[in-house]
């Protein structure tokens, strides 16, 4: 009956991406990471890259906990992007090399990149890594980070996190915990099925006979995203390195928002243009990672999923309380149920540092607290990069 069609048609797709989020979760709790080769004899030479834009405030401190890891073998290059403050004086005085950039034409990371890279091309490194002007990095991880990418050839990300802080706001614990469900627990489930990890932007080391010849200047939300997308298709599946771990301190909550509001529009629009075509190339090509990957980008953020879910439930009951099959709504409850519970699991395995369970249970709150993100979306979404503010910054 046409009921029933109706009751399915709703609950189809959030049905087979909740299945696809539980495999992923379930692979990554039961995975353990796996051990990094021994690094070969020699060193290879590096380059960190960190693009800057108005970073006066924090640039000295990220360098000065990034200094102990440089050597004769890992230089660091901030690029000076668009700056209107003292970034590229200030870098300087802390030791670092320094390209000032003035484009305003062509904004965007993806474009500071470019123009680092460029100058790089006279005397090329083994290695490129990419760390953003607020993030930190251990020496060893970093060395791992450089060694793992030489070796392989591959692209390389390391486990990028948000360090919880005393004092954040209950919004703001729970969109860590999310961040450290979709780049720890998923991406190391990703590489346990074989799949490509997702590049997140910072803490990423790139083969020089890689970075060379990358697109990099773009003015893409997810440029970081697009790029790894870029090298999957073209055989250099970027790998997952969860030994290495690179930190960043979180935004305030209303900078949360504006951050996730621009990271969630971008990666929604990229899936729903890349997520289908990846899946069929990759079966078209026998390659299962990468069929993997397209079904993982289509998985939209958890809030997102979880809401739409919930919304595709209580249609389905309404319709099967006036006479439609129940089955659709049976269906869906045990898959969000499962997810749920795949969730909590992952929070005991790999987030209780991150979030106390008390903080938790406010998790209805926060899905409320992101409506005006997916409203935004609804109305054309965001189209144009938007700094997001430091701690302690007006």
């Amino acid at each position: 009956m046409i009921a029933d069609i109706i009751a399915w048609c709703l609950a189809a797709v959030p049905l087979a991406l909740l299945i696809v989020l539980a495999i992923e979760l379930l692979a990554g709790i039961l995975a353990r990471p796996a051990r990094p080769a021994a690094p070969d004899s020699g060193r290879p030479r590096a380059a960190i890259l960190m693009p800057a834009h108005d970073e006066a405030g924090g640039i000295a401190a990220t360098i000065e906990r990034l200094w102990p890891a440089l050597d004769e073998t890992i230089s660091l290059m901030v690029i000076a992007d668009n700056c209107t403050d003292d970034t590229a004086r200030i870098a300087r005085a802390a030791g670092a090399t320094v390209l000032e950039r003035h484009d305003t034409a062509r904004r965007g990371k993806g474009h500071a990149l470019a123009f680092g890279r460029d100058h790089l091309r006279g005397d090329p490194p083994d290695c490129v890594v990419v760390l953003d002007a607020d993030c930190e990095i251990g020496r060893d991880d970093l060395r791992l980070l450089i060694d793992s990418a030489a070796r392989s050839g591959r692209p390389v990300q390391s486990c990028y996190l948000l360090r919880s802080r005393p004092g954040d706001s209950a919004m703001t614990q729970i969109s860590n915990f999310a961040f450290l469900i979709k780049n720890r627990v998923r991406q190391r489930g990703a590489a346990s099925l074989g799949a490509p990890a997702i590049l997140g932007g910072t803490g990423m080391a790139f083969p020089w006979t890689l970075m060379a010849d990358a697109p990099l200047a773009t003015s893409h939300l997810v440029e970081d995203l697009v790029l790894g997308i870029d090298f999957a298709r073209r055989g250099h599946a970027p790998a997952y390195l969860e030994q290495a771990t690179t930190w960043s301190d979180p935004a305030s909550q209303k900078d949360t928002l504006t951050q996730r509001t621009r990271w969630e529009h971008g990666y929604i629009q990229t899936a729903l243009r890349q997520g289908l075509p990846l899946f069929a190339e990759g079966i078209g090509r026998l390659r299962p990672g990468l069929a993997w990957f397209g079904l993982s980008l289509m998985v939209p953020p958890l809030a997102l999923l979880m809401s739409a879910s919930l919304a595709a439930l209580s249609a389905t009951i309404v319709l099967a309380l006036i006479g439609a099959s129940p089955v659709p709504a049976l269906a869906l409850a045990l898959a969000l149920a499962l997810t749920a519970l795949l969730l909590m699991l992952g929070w005991a395995r790999d987030g209780r540092q991150a979030v106390s369970a008390a903080t938790l249970a406010r998790i209805p709150l926060y899905l409320a607290w992101k409506i005006p993100v997916y409203l935004r979306l609804a109305r054309g979404g965001e189209t144009r990069w938007v700094r997001t503010k430091r701690a302690g910054e007006d």
